[in-house]
């Protein structure tokens, strides 16, 4: 049985992860897991998993959580996502799944690595952030990290029983997002309801948002090229309506493999937490008949700047993606606000890029501290 340490429990990778333990309780055990408000929703996981140790993102729910299930250990904040992930730190057996949103799954991820456990990562921030220090950590302690993404989940399913030198490319495969039929023009007046509508995948709305802006995609390029190890030169971007087929790798030969399968993160889920392992899951079977076509479009950088300027941060290097997921994660609150247009989150983004001086080689330190100076700097402007 594998102990999870689980980050995001009642978030919708947190959820489906659930799913997949409740396929072979015999497999996994839930020994952690962490909320931000959701007090109902980690109660119920409380009655059902009955964890040693939960924390919550305030001390006042943290504190009705404590009431309500007297002898559990809770904790909050900061302080608990970093027990909830190290708890147990001589368990080198158990798994962290982190399922966080945003720049507090980076910290989580890599004291977890230091105490010598593996990840499944679906938090995009951590390697964004701090690829260099994440995969250096994983690399030197002879870590796992799996990926839970759809998109590197196919990369690393193509991948498989191939020779890695005879990779051409990766081509990740993008839906477009809400607005993906809407020029420029348009999206000056789009609202928030409208952006949250995603036309194919029911997801938190922040990665929704993410989705519309096509800056999700800017950050699984960087994490593509994390996890493994090829330039962003060659880690391309295709717009795919259907969602079909998550992603792609074109080897020297001119062979393009894909990874097909329903919209339903529990097969990348399943796939992560058995290490790799194929076992059946809910996922439904997809009919290629009932689908009837695939399409596909070349990537327009003019109509999804956020795509450009996360290439243009990982060719820079340093500090230059932190600068740009802070200031990302800053607009973005802005406008589930409503304290901004739509359009301003990519001039936020690019303005931060703009103003922060580059730094090589930064330390976790360095990044948590760009981190804060950004959004700090992004919210006096927005919220005077």
């Amino acid at each position: 049985m594998k102990n999870l340490y689980l980050l995001g429990a009642t978030g919708s990778i947190g959820r489906q992860v659930c799913d997949i333990v409740d396929q072979d309780a015999s497999a996994f055990r839930i020994v952690t897991m962490t909320a931000n408000e959701n007090l109902e929703g980690l109660s119920a996981l409380i009655e059902k998993y009955h964890p040693e140790f939960v924390a919550m993102g305030s001390e006042e729910t943290a504190h009705i959580v404590q009431m309500r299930h007297p002898g559990l250990a809770v904790g909050c904040g900061e302080s608990g996502l970093l027990k909830a992930a190290t708890w147990h730190p001589e368990d080198k057996t158990g798994l962290l799944v982190n399922a966080l949103v945003g720049s507090c799954g980076l910290v989580p991820t890599y004291r977890t690595l230091e105490i010598g456990r593996s990840v499944a990562l679906a938090n995009k921030e951590t390697l964004v952030i701090g690829g260099e220090l994440i995969m250096g950590l994983a690399k030197k302690n002879h870590l796992r990290i799996d990926p839970i993404d759809s998109e590197h989940s196919a990369i690393w399913q193509c991948l498989q029983g191939n020779d890695p030198k005879a990779v051409r490319r990766l081509i990740l495969t993008a839906s477009g997002g809400a607005f993906r039929e809407k020029t420029r023009a348009e999206l000056a007046n789009v609202t928030l309801e409208d952006a949250l509508r995603h036309p194919n995948w029911t997801m938190g709305a922040k990665i929704t948002i993410d989705s519309a802006t096509m800056m999700n995609k800017g950050f699984e390029v960087i994490e593509a090229h994390h996890l493994f190890g090829l330039p962003v030169d060659r880690i391309d971007t295709v717009l795919h309506k259907e969602s079909y087929v998550h992603s792609l790798v074109e080897y020297v030969d001119g062979s393009l493999i894909a990874q097909l399968s329903d919209h339903d993160m529990r097969l990348p889920i399943s796939l992560a937490l058995h290490g790799g392992t194929r076992v059946p899951n809910p996922t439904k079977p997809l009919d290629l008949g009932t689908i009837g076509q695939l399409t596909f479009e070349p990537m327009d950088f003019d109509r999804f700047p956020c795509l450009r300027m996360a290439y243009q941060a990982i060719r820079e290097g340093g500090i230059r993606p932190c600068v740009m997921n802070a200031a990302n994660e800053a607009a973005v609150r802005l406008f589930l606000d409503h304290k901004i247009p739509f359009l301003d989150i990519e001039t936020i983004i690019q303005r931060q890029m703009d103003r922060v001086l580059a730094k090589e080689s930064p330390t976790l330190d360095d990044l948590i501290a760009v981190d804060r100076e950004v959004k700090e700097a992004v919210f006096q402007l927005y919220l005077k």
